[in-house]
């Protein structure tokens, strides 16, 4: 399942998996609680969260309830580069029915302001 997120696709893999052995249902609640626990992590730079800025790539939902976040930051030399990525693990694991979360990072594509949603840049004054 692609998920238009942030002016940009993210992939929810495993929200798509036909044979997957969490009930569609519990897969559909988890996919939007994960969303919205990652609408609680903002970068503090900017007054925007990490999902309206477009920083999530991808979300997959194992089988076992873990859950696998593929992220970026603005700039690889972002300050708060070694905290953001417990912050989204500590706010995806607070979701229920989430076993495990982890996320890894990564700077290919490089994230651009093309990818932030319109509530984003109205956030930070661009629209």
């Amino acid at each position: 399942m692609v998920s238009d997120t942030a002016g940009a696709n993210i992939a929810l893999a495993g929200a798509d998996k036909p044979t997957s052995a969490i009930p569609a249902d519990d897969l559909a609640r988890m996919s939007d609680d994960i969303v919205s626990a990652l609408k609680t992590v903002y970068d503090p730079e900017i007054p925007a969260d990490i999902y309206e800025l477009g920083l999530i790539y991808k979300i997959d939902i194992e089988d076992d309830r873990s859950v696998a976040i593929e992220m970026t930051l603005t700039a690889p030399g972002c300050p708060v580069a070694g905290e953001m990525p417990i912050w989204v693990e500590n706010a995806v694991s607070s979701v229920e029915g989430v076993s495990h979360a982890k996320v890894n990072l990564v700077f290919d594509p490089p994230w651009t302001p093309d990818r932030m949603s319109e509530e984003a840049q109205v956030a930070v004054g661009w629209f």
